[in-house]
């Protein structure tokens, strides 16, 4: 049995979620965490019905399923979350997190903001962070130049981040990824964790 070390809070893998607006750099941000301390954290990887972007990996980017295997999944009650999100189901599988967690590692999880709000719902020590960008007008432009969306689509994107901008109040953090300084947001969450496991009082993430 595991004696308690009373000049040392109990600590425990943490559950990261990132989330905030199509366009503010979630992956790129998620990616960096992963980088800078690949043997530290676990990068959950969404399950999705769209299809595959130019150079998305699948098992890699996302899983990527058609609306019967997804449907079979929710069956299965094999998924933490999923929402429709422009059309299309997005879910995080529950297997890789529980496998990460039992192996000490932290994870990280990218989620649109509505899945963010359920994965609070289900998990209310895990620790959001709200990724954003300096202005509307940068976001419209990284949107732009994706140039994976058509005229609506487009339109549809900014007219949801306008409204997911109002439900920052929601996370326990935001950070901005500004332009150019992308290592500079991957920093800040860095600390974030860093403080999180530094906490007095942890409890462990159940699923």
């Amino acid at each position: 049995m595991k004696t308690q070390n009373p000049y040392q809070p109990e600590s425990y893998p943490q559950l990261i979620v990132i989330s905030g607006p199509s366009g503010v750099g979630k992956d790129t941000i998620a990616r960096g965490l992963i980088d800078r301390k690949p043997d530290s954290f676990y990068f959950v990887v969404t399950a999705t019905t769209r299809p595959p972007r130019a150079n998305e990996v699948d098992g890699v980017d996302y899983y990527f399923y058609s609306f019967d295997e997804f449907a079979q999944m929710i069956e299965d009650n094999d998924l933490l979350e999923y929402a429709i999100v422009y059309n299309d189901y997005k879910g995080i599988p529950k297997k890789h997190i529980r496998e990460a967690l039992a192996s000490g590692r932290d994870v990280i999880m990218r989620v649109d903001v509505q899945g963010a709000a359920t994965v609070r719902k289900l998990i209310p020590n895990a620790t959001l962070i709200f990724l954003t960008v300096q202005s509307e007008d940068i976001l419209v432009r990284r949107l732009q130049e994706r140039k994976s969306e058509t005229t609506e689509g487009l339109k549809l994107r900014i007219a949801t981040a306008r409204k997911e901008i109002e439900r920052m109040g929601e996370f326990d953090y935001c950070v901005v990824n500004n332009e150019n300084e992308q290592e500079l947001a991957v920093h800040q969450i860095l600390s974030i964790i860093e403080a999180e496991h530094c906490r007095v009082k942890q409890s462990p993430i159940i699923l």
